[in-house]
């Protein structure tokens, strides 16, 4: 991502001297397939997924595999605003392993172009 997060820092893999009742092992798998599941989700506006996007701010995943998104939309007045937090947290509920999601839609920070990997400035021609 822009800002140098690694997935690992998106999506709340815990600072190794925290305790945690998820094995190492199966967070990964549940991170992997969170990053993968949210890859399904596309603003129909933009032809490229939301995480590559940047829209995904925060991901926690606590000690009883419920999930918790922060994630915002590329603009406040976006005409699936209603929409796009259910198929995200769908998407989410997908993965195996995850048993409760709820996705919450902030707009602090705003949404910017720098948020995109390169994998979307690549399929956006902004290179």
């Amino acid at each position: 991502m822009a800002d140098d997060l690694t997935s690992q820092d998106l999506l709340g893999v815990r600072d190794p001297a925290a305790t945690s009742a998820i094995p190492q092992e199966e967070l990964d798998q549940i991170t992997d397939a969170l990053i993968a599941a949210f890859k399904t989700v596309f603003d129909p506006e933009i032809p490229v997924d939301i995480y590559e996007l940047g829209l995904i701010y925060k991901v926690d995943i606590d000690d009883d595999r419920k999930v918790d998104v922060e994630m915002t939309l590329t603009a406040p007045g976006c005409p699936v605003a209603g929409e796009m937090p259910g198929w995200v947290e769908n998407a989410a509920k997908s993965v195996e392993g995850v048993k409760e999601v709820e996705v919450h839609l902030t707009f602090d920070p705003p949404w910017d172009a720098s948020r995109m990997s390169d994998e979307a400035r690549l399929a956006l021609n902004m290179l």
